[in-house]
């Protein structure tokens, strides 16, 4: 039989059980804090070292030994982010918290679970106009409102999401690691393709270049110096400006649609920019290393922070940048580029151009590439359906937890 509902007069609630009340969040606690700055040198993943919530989905470690005893978490505590994500973190006793989180003393007689469920529903239900990085303030929280039932029902219905959404997460995670698996898989093909070719067997031999290992007899090795030249040409206010993606390679199209990339391109002194062509090659000084590499597919311009490799002759683009993608081709990227720390680290032509690399006929090159382009697009194919899942797995739980922290529906009778 359906309980009678009454409008609990806030939008995002709806109705709610004629017996249930609404209640804020600051009449939940008896006061907030912050928590403090640990540098990154502190931060760990040892698993004897002190819990440490950063307004991440999940806690990391920390071998910091200073924080101040009084801020350590305590049994009734909730922690809430101030920065980013919105997120209601139920956190483990005497972890600590970085100054971008919010201590919250939870009173005695609270169901914390209950509350964490209905608390992290209600500030989802809000927009930040943020220029950046969105912020919840202490304030911004004490004024959400969550449903209120009795303590009893408060403590069925969070047992009850307790055990659906760990099921939920249980399903998530493995599917999470079957794309991973995919990923990989991908990966795999790639670098098996691009230095072993896709004939089957045939005689092989060593191509004396660390990173590569066996290559098929008939292939050659090259410096790059020996395949591409530096193109140095200026853009014009008419080609599209290009960028290249650490995960996707170059784009093939204007920067970007948002207002906010528009204005950055406009503020910027185009006439250093240099002109691209299909079949070049161009990367990020700064970021080659970790993948900000791709052949360029359409006539465009980059910005003077890349540099642009011209073929000397015959080379399908799509095999390069392929080889050039491997994770092993990043790490020799990374050993010649210069500087003191990851983040300084740049490739210059002058030592990007001695990177020595196998080298099969351009016929072969084709036949590599279509092959990477079909069995990559079944692989992906099955990424986008697994990722397809994940969002509506998400989906599922939001609602779940909507429909019984606001009373739409009962918990299940035993």
């Amino acid at each position: 039989m359906s309980r009678k509902m009454k409008d609990s007069g806030i939008e995002w609630i709806g109705e709610i059980p004629e017996s249930w009340k609404t209640i804020r969040f600051k009449f939940l606690h008896n006061g907030m804090n912050t928590g403090e700055a640990i540098d990154k040198e502190h931060w760990t993943s040892d698993e004897t070292d002190l819990l440490f919530y950063t307004a991440g989905l999940n806690p990391i470690r920390t071998s910091y030994k200073d924080f101040p005893e009084w801020k350590f978490t305590k049994k009734n505590d909730l922690l809430l982010a101030r920065n980013g994500t919105p997120y209601v973190y139920y956190p483990a006793v005497n972890a600590c918290y970085t100054d971008h989180i919010i201590r919250a003393d939870m009173k005695e007689s609270v169901n914390r679970r209950f509350v964490q469920y209905g608390l992290q529903q209600s500030i989802s239900s809000i927009v930040v106009d943020s220029v950046s990085i969105a912020t919840w303030s202490a304030s911004l929280w004490n004024e959400q409102a969550i449903p209120y039932p009795t303590p009893e029902e408060q403590t069925a219905i969070s047992a009850y999401l307790d055990r659906q959404c760990a099921l939920i997460d249980s399903v998530t995670e493995k599917t999470k690691a079957s794309i991973e698996e995919y990923k990989k898989l991908r990966q795999a093909v790639i670098t098996q393709a691009v230095t072993k070719g896709v004939r089957g067997d045939r005689p092989m031999k060593d191509s004396g270049i660390e990173w590569i290992g066996e290559i098929p007899e008939e292939w050659d090795v090259y410096r790059i110096a020996n395949l591409y030249t530096e193109r140095k040409e200026q853009g014009n206010d008419e080609l599209p400006i290009l960028t290249v993606s650490i995960n996707t390679g170059v784009s093939d199209r204007e920067l970007a649609d948002d207002e906010t990339a528009r204005v950055f391109v406009r503020s910027e002194d185009k006439s250093k920019y240099m002109k691209v062509c299909p079949g070049d090659l161009t990367y990020n000084m700064m970021r080659a290393w970790q993948g900000a590499f791709g052949a360029v597919r359409v006539e465009g311009m980059v910005s003077p922070a890349y540099v642009i490799a011209k073929p000397k002759r015959d080379i399908d683009s799509r095999y390069m940048e392929a080889l050039l993608r491997t994770p092993a081709a990043k790490e020799e990227m990374k050993r010649y580029s210069h500087g003191i720390t990851d983040f300084r680290l740049r490739l210059y032509w002058e030592k990007f151009k001695c990177i020595k690399i196998c080298f099969p006929s351009v016929e072969e090159q084709r036949e590599i590439a279509d092959y990477i382009d079909k069995k990559c697009a079944e692989i992906d194919a099955l990424i986008t359906k697994k990722e397809t899942f994940l969002a509506e797995l998400e989906a599922y739980k939001k609602s779940l937890i909507y429909e019984y922290v606001t009373g739409k529906k009962e918990v299940p009778q035993p």
